[in-house]
């Protein structure tokens, strides 16, 4: 038991909090990421703004976790995937159109023809509102070869 060190025993707990969700939803695998650092994915076309997610609704879709704030929100979710997943498995639009993964800030972002795009920063939201045709064809590019690189 010595040999334990501290992050294994750190990253032993973490994973096995990922379970203690309710009975009826997905828990989410050991390891596997969860998108938009837990902030319910339906909430920004719902109530126009981020909201955080709880373990307890959980959504697997995509290899990716989704945490949502209710039942319902999961339900609506899992009804409709394709409409209220972010587009590129919640990584930041910008950094896929240039090749590159990159976590968002649940905060920067943008609905734009129905579909929901995150950034990196806020700073990137004017930057895709102007150059959306040109960010989202590239990222379409990129996407195939960065997800198959998990």
């Amino acid at each position: 038991m010595r040999d334990l060190s501290r992050r294994s025993f750190v990253s032993a707990a973490v994973a096995g909090a990922c379970y203690c969700g309710s009975a009826t939803a997905q828990s989410p695998i050991a390891g596997e990421r969860v998108a938009l650092r837990g902030y319910d994915p339906v909430s920004y076309f719902t109530a126009g703004k981020p909201e955080k997610g709880s373990s307890e609704f959980t959504f697997a879709f995509d290899d990716t976790s989704y945490w949502f704030k209710s039942a319902e929100h999961r339900a609506q979710f899992a009804a409709e995937p394709e409409r209220y997943a972010p587009q590129f498995d919640g990584y930041c639009a910008i950094q896929v159109s240039r090749g590159v993964k990159a976590e968002p800030d649940p905060e920067a972002w943008s609905i734009t023809n129905g579909k929901l795009y995150v950034f990196s920063e806020k700073m990137a939201v004017p930057m895709f509102q102007r150059q959306t045709t040109g960010i989202v064809e590239k990222a379409g590019e990129n996407w195939p070869k960065l997800r198959a690189a998990r």
